[in-house]
């Protein structure tokens, strides 16, 4: 049953593109749609639209910022990542940077080095949760 909702999931796009396994780009890098990388991208990966997906597999490498609304990562990344829907870390993925999400998935064994912190509903950080302050009690304590 959840491999079926992620099948549907990747059908909503009709616009795909693959960068192959073997490919480099040099560059920053904007789509549409769902992008699926088994290459290597050395720059910023930008998408456009709120249903964009981007999916690295475990071939793949990033050597740049990653902002896009839905992201599926399986290899390697070194920078920093924004993803403002929903973000799913397969067994082999590796982060060397700092990572933003607004709903988390992470399979066992994937790597995050650099700090992690979940956005609000409105793109805005969330607020930190913090235990309450103490109640000053105004009773004196004998020893």
């Amino acid at each position: 049953m959840l491999n079926r909702k992620r099948r549907e999931r990747h059908q909503a796009s009709d616009d795909t593109s693959l960068i192959a396994r073997g490919t480099v780009i040099r560059g920053d890098l904007c789509f549409r749609g769902a992008l699926h990388l088994d290459g290597r991208v050395e720059g910023t990966i930008v998408a456009e639209g709120e249903d964009a997906m981007f999916t690295l597999s475990e071939h793949g490498q990033v050597d740049g910022e990653i902002r896009v609304p839905h992201a599926i990562l399986n290899g390697h990344v070194t920078g920093d990542v924004w993803v403002t829907t929903r973000l799913e870390l397969s067994a082999q993925a590796r982060i060397d940077g700092n990572l933003r999400y607004h709903t988390l998935e992470m399979a066992a064994g994937a790597q995050i080095n650099g700090s992690i912190s979940r956005e609000g509903d409105g793109g805005e950080a969330a607020a930190p949760h913090e235990l309450p302050a103490p109640a000053e009690t105004e009773e004196a304590v004998s020893a």
